[in-house]
């Protein structure tokens, strides 16, 4: 048998509708990319919406319409998928990366309260600036990790007290809620993201969702070589790129959002039976819910516990690989990525929530058509390849203390 981590969610509609583009015969800057725009609008709940071919450009572009450049500085987590931290690269800014709470995985408010009132000051004329780089702190970068979104009103109150401009990686959030209100739409812009490991895909694509006019129109702009929004085709107005999302695309989505709801209950209905057969294992903690809070599942991600968590991981995935089931390590943090480390060895953070949770994650398969006989094979693995393996007990203590331990507090 084999079962892969992830497969995107295809159906006789996207099929049908990619067919309609293909005999329109307008593949590019068409009408489904305009209604795809408008649906997805009237989704999230956001007054725009751009669409954009991956979400590592709608990243890019936000950074450049929020005008976070050379001599800026962006507080985000380091538990995340690399481009939540190039994108500031590209424009020269520099990523501050502060902890994470270790039940949520998501950036932790009070970590980041810390940092902004030991190694930051204001200058003469009231800019934040950080103590160690000299550089303005401009932006917050909340990361909506695994589809759980991060405690956006404890860190809108912190971006307002200290005048943070606020952007929101959603990437693997579409349709979670805070207190009632979409991911990606509470900070100054968001980001989402359509890969086809996503709970909706375009095949390759993103999408920006504001409700600033202005970053809208900045973003159409330079999505499209920076041309003027008039839609004179041979007059650009500002440095752009190409960064469309095809028609094609366009129609793929437009397809799969009219069916969301319909696959994250699926999606929804599959993390239950995972939490069912996986439940009352001391060696694993599973995803938890939160108050207030809305879950959109993106993967399932175990987390073994015990002295040796990483050596667990990779006993129990060795044994997953022997039956042809995938799996994957979620995440290996930015600041042990060797390119981060190259160019910045003086900087590299101490981080210890983020990196017991790097030790301990694993995401099982997990997709929309997941069958059940798939998941209770996946769990039957799981559940023989940890009893091998005695001699690895959980601690008794919750997974903060351990990290306590770790910090030497």
């Amino acid at each position: 048998m084999n079962i892969p981590l992830s497969a995107p969610d295809i159906g006789e509609r996207e099929m049908d509708y990619v067919r309609q583009v293909l005999q329109s015969k307008q593949l590019s800057m068409g009408p489904w990319l305009e209604q795809f725009e408008k649906q997805f609008a009237a989704y999230s709940g956001s007054r725009y919406a751009i669409a954009v071919n991956s979400g590592t450009s709608a990243l890019h572009l936000c950074v450049r319409a929020l005008e976070i450049g050379a001599n800026d500085e962006v507080i985000t987590t380091s538990f995340s998928f690399v481009a939540s931290v190039n994108c500031f690269l590209y424009e020269g800014a520099l990523p501050a990366l502060v902890d994470i709470d270790p039940v949520t995985l998501n950036l932790d408010p009070q970590a980041v309260r810390e940092f902004l009132r030991t190694k930051c000051r204001r200058s003469a004329n009231g800019v934040l600036i950080d103590r160690e780089t000299g550089r303005v702190v401009k932006a917050l970068m909340p990361v909506h990790v695994f589809g759980l979104p991060c405690a956006m009103e404890e860190l809108m109150e912190i971006a307002r007290e200290y005048r943070l401009l606020v952007l929101e990686d959603a990437c693997e959030a579409i349709g979670a809620e805070v207190e009632g209100r979409r991911a990606g739409t509470i900070g100054d812009a968001g980001v989402f993201a359509f890969y086809p490991n996503k709970q909706m895909t375009t095949g390759e694509g993103g999408m920006i969702t504001t409700n600033d006019e202005n970053i809208a129109e900045l973003c159409r702009s330079m999505r499209n070589q920076g041309r003027d929004t008039d839609g004179a085709w041979l007059r650009h107005v500002r440095l752009g790129y190409n960064y469309r999302l095809s028609e094609l695309h366009a129609a793929l989505g437009v397809a799969q959002l009219e069916r969301i709801e319909t696959i994250l209950a699926s999606r929804a209905e599959i993390a239950r039976e995972y939490a069912e057969l996986l439940a009352g294992r001391k060696e694993l903690q599973l995803p938890e819910d939160q108050p207030g809070m809305k879950r959109s599942w993106f993967v399932y991600v175990v987390r073994f516990l015990g002295d040796s968590p990483a050596a667990l991981r990779e006993h129990v995935r060795a044994r997953l690989r022997e039956k042809g089931i995938a799996s994957q390590v979620y995440f290996t943090p930015i600041h042990h990525q060797p390119f981060f480390q190259q160019c910045f060895p003086e900087t590299v953070p101490s981080l210890p929530y983020t990196d017991q949770a790097a030790d301990q994650c694993l995401a099982l398969p997990f997709h929309s058509r997941l069958s059940k006989s798939e998941i209770q094979t996946v769990c039957d693995a799981v559940t023989a390849a940890l009893e091998t393996m005695p001699r690895i007990a959980a601690p008794s203590e919750p997974v903060q203390d351990v990290a306590m331990r770790a910090m030497g507090t």
